[in-house]
């Protein structure tokens, strides 16, 4: 089973999706983790790495490249990044959509980096804008059409152990005999 969680810095992506995988008995692979690898070893913070990658294409595509190949040949795994729905395409057995409002992720953004609110919404909406900007042009996604996945939550609504109960119960409904079929994923350019 191949399951992708998308969303928005600070959506929950990252805790959720390590949750679901124990929780699944599968593996899981970050984009967020690759990506603030990548902006490390060039001594970035992610905000000014995502900056840089408007200068450089090849970053953008080295990561996304990576994580298609994964989607493309792992099984038994829960990817999560950003774009992880659009780069799994047909491959996903299910493309999860994660978000809360601005002021919810800026929140648990500057809990976790331990920077003030206003500084960690300021960072999150110009991130936000630059990938937005990058996606559309390297790749033909818009990262605002949500038709292509499976089921969208909003996290701000549930506590950690109820949202987790609400995916595994997802997940584990699912009947094949039943499913009419997965929501196509069509114009995507994947030129790495």
């Amino acid at each position: 089973m191949l399951i992708t969680v998308s969303g928005p810095p600070g959506s929950g992506k990252s805790t959720n999706a390590v949750q679901l995988a124990d929780a699944l008995g599968l593996g899981h692979v970050s984009g967020g983790d690759i990506f603030r690898e990548m902006a490390a070893e060039r001594d970035m913070t992610p905000v000014e790495f995502n900056e840089f990658a408007e200068e450089d294409p090849q970053i953008d595509r080295d990561l996304d490249r990576r994580l298609r190949e994964i989607a493309v040949e792992r099984d038994d795994v829960v990817l999560e990044s950003r774009l992880a729905g659009w780069l799994a395409a047909d491959h996903a057995d299910f493309r999860f959509w994660f978000d809360a409002p601005l002021s919810v992720r800026a929140e648990r953004i500057a809990e976790r980096e331990a920077k003030p609110v206003d500084r960690a919404r300021t960072e999150t909406e110009r991130r936000e804008a630059s990938e937005r900007k990058r996606y559309r042009e390297y790749y033909n996604i818009d990262i605002e059409d949500l038709s292509i996945y499976d089921a969208a939550y909003n996290t701000a609504r549930w506590g950690p152990e109820p949202f987790l109960d609400v995916l595994v119960a997802t997940v584990e409904a699912y009947d094949p005999e039943d499913d009419e079929g997965k929501s196509p994923v069509e114009g995507v350019v994947y030129d790495f």
